[in-house]
């Protein structure tokens, strides 16, 4: 009986030390409404990019300023982001995008690029 308890604990022990974090849970769910730019997209670009791809920086010669900016290299875009860790064309440089972050700006692709 003793031997039962102890398997039966184990077993509750190992399932409760599962370690996960808001973020793993919360990237694996779908994002229901419609994705925009100016609320969802321009956020996340305004934060991770354009500090280098503006007038002035590094990556000038590649403006991603402007809505029109960012929808007409959404595909080259979504490449990048996607690429993986180590990967050196992969942006933004030096860092990532969260999961939950590209899933945004590629479901703002297949919601049909819209501004507002």
């Amino acid at each position: 009986m003793k031997k039962i308890i102890y398997i039966v604990s184990l077993a509750v022990v190992s399932i409760a030390c599962e370690s996960r974090t808001y973020e793993e849970i919360s990237d694996k769910t779908p994002i229901a409404e419609l994705v925009t730019y100016n609320k969802d997209v321009k956020p996340i670009i305004d934060a991770n990019c354009v500090s280098c791809h503006s007038p002035g920086g590094s990556a000038s010669f590649q403006p991603l300023t402007g809505y029109n900016q960012l929808k007409n290299n959404i595909d080259k875009i979504i490449d990048r982001i996607s690429r993986p860790t180590g990967d050196p064309q992969k942006m933004p440089q030096g860092g990532s995008l969260s999961s939950s972050q590209t899933m945004i700006i590629t479901k703002w692709k297949t919601d049909g690029l819209t501004e507002n």
